[in-house]
């Protein structure tokens, strides 16, 4: 989590620091639409190559579906904290699997 942080922590300081040539401050500019654009096309292309059980093209894809997500969680004040805490929230629930696929037979 270390990584993800310290890339959070560079795409914050390019947000606030106007860089010229960075595609981080491109994003930033161009607003949430182009944002979440992006973070749905690389969520696709990370699907596609792993349908295509292409491993080393899914590690790239992940790592670009990683970074926009971290643009997006930078742009609307979500903190890899946040994230972390959820995460935390759900590891608590865990085997609540039967719960969940219950079949209730009278309906």
């Amino acid at each position: 989590m270390d990584y993800i942080k310290n890339e959070y922590n560079t795409i914050l300081e390019r947000k606030g620091a106007q860089q010229e040539g960075s595609y981080t401050c491109y994003l930033f500019d161009q607003g949430i639409d182009k944002i979440l654009k992006k973070v749905g096309e690389e969520c696709t292309e990370m699907v596609i190559a792993a349908k295509n059980n292409d491993k080393e093209e899914t590690v790239y894809e992940i790592t670009d579906l990683i970074y926009h997500t971290l643009v997006m969680m930078a742009n609307q004040g979500i903190t890899p904290e946040d994230v972390e805490a959820e995460l935390h929230k759900r590891a608590e629930k865990a085997g609540n699997l039967k719960k969940f696929h219950q079949v209730d037979k009278n309906t």
